[in-house]
């Protein structure tokens, strides 16, 4: 299990002073409005927080706070906030249905009007190695529990869609193979730059940017309500993943690692993915608008969600190594 992280404002401060003790003690907590909900590092915290006890939990702290009233309270107030800034970005979750004959097209058009700086190109060209192992860093937070908030929607699906998200699922949790879980796979990759690959170990160097990337999945994961934007944020991860993917690979061989250990998450990607666009796209997110129509308008939502929260990640790296920062967090910031 994680280690519960140092608080880094209010809110964050009061959840984490009650998850050490028991059930029930946590008091009402103001959440307000910060207008940067998206960025937020306190709001993100406290969110992630309350989400990582559906997943491994956190060392110490009793297993009924996952359930507890207080905290989801808490937790519904962090998602309130989430969720309008979404909407005030993207507009409306839901909406008219859509053709699901050209949602493939569709996911791929909301992928190639990304404008965020693409930190995998600038990787594979003249990225350095400490900007390499910075960004596998952020990206720990997702890459760890990959797959994970994607599988709530198995069971909330039916027929092909169902049946397209377990194909892609079994892949991504290695076939059955322990040692080729994507999530091990980049552990390895981890390990073989020298870094920590703790589940949850950097989670205090991680700003809120970050954060809000793996938060928008367990958002979606977790509310039936919006299990079409879960589809769709999938599938356009799948559909764009191939590329970076490669581009990851060759700035790793042009900073001279040649580990195959290093290599191997994103060359599985280069390949898997290349066969999972088709299966997420056509099969996936095309066969649900086909199925349930009122979700089709939600896939194309959750595949805007993804770019949204993506891109506001990069400029974030990117603003920072633009200023030969670190786009980590240097210091813990613990509120009074």
């Amino acid at each position: 299990m994680p280690v519960l992280p140092a608080a880094r404002g209010p809110i964050s401060a009061a959840l984490l002073d009650a998850l050490p003790k028991e059930p029930g003690t946590l008091q009402a907590v103001g959440v307000g409005d910060s207008g940067e909900a998206l960025t937020d590092d306190d709001l993100q915290l406290a969110l992630y927080c309350c989400y990582e006890l559906h997943y491994r939990g956190w060392d110490g702290v009793d297993e009924r706070w996952e359930w507890d009233l207080g905290l989801l309270g808490l937790r519904a107030d962090l998602e309130a906030q989430f969720e309008a800034a979404l909407v005030a970005r993207l507009g409306p979750v839901d909406g008219p249905p859509v053709d699901h004959t050209r949602m493939d097209l569709a996911l791929r058009e909301i992928g190639a009007a990304d404008d965020s700086p693409s930190l995998s190109q600038h990787l594979a060209r003249s990225g350095t190695r400490e900007q390499f192992e910075e960004l596998v860093l952020h990206r720990s937070a997702y890459q760890l529990k990959e797959a994970d908030p994607h599988t709530w929607a198995i069971p909330r699906l039916t027929g092909g869609p169902k049946a397209a998200l377990v194909e892609i699922q079994a892949d991504e949790y290695g076939g059955g193979r322990p040692d080729r879980l994507h999530s091990r796979l980049f552990a390895d990759t981890m390990d073989s730059l020298g870094l920590d690959a703790t589940y949850g170990a950097h989670l205090d160097r991680l700003p809120g940017a970050t954060l809000a990337t793996v938060n928008l999945t367990s958002m979606l994961g977790l509310h039936r309500r919006l299990r079409g934007a879960l589809v769709g944020h999938l599938a356009l991860y799948e559909i764009g993943s191939a590329v970076p993917s490669r581009r990851y690979a060759d700035g790793l061989r042009r900073l001279g690692v040649d580990d195959p250990r290093a290599l191997e998450f994103y060359l599985e990607h280069v390949a898997a993915d290349a066969v999972h666009e088709a299966v997420a796209g056509v099969d996936m997110a095309g066969g649900l608008a086909r199925d349930e129509p009122p979700l089709g308008a939600q896939v194309l939502w959750g595949a805007r969600a993804l770019v949204l929260v993506e891109g506001a990640m990069a400029r974030e790296v990117w603003a920072a190594w633009s200023r030969g920062d670190s786009s980590l967090r240097h210091e813990l910031v613990v509120a009074a």
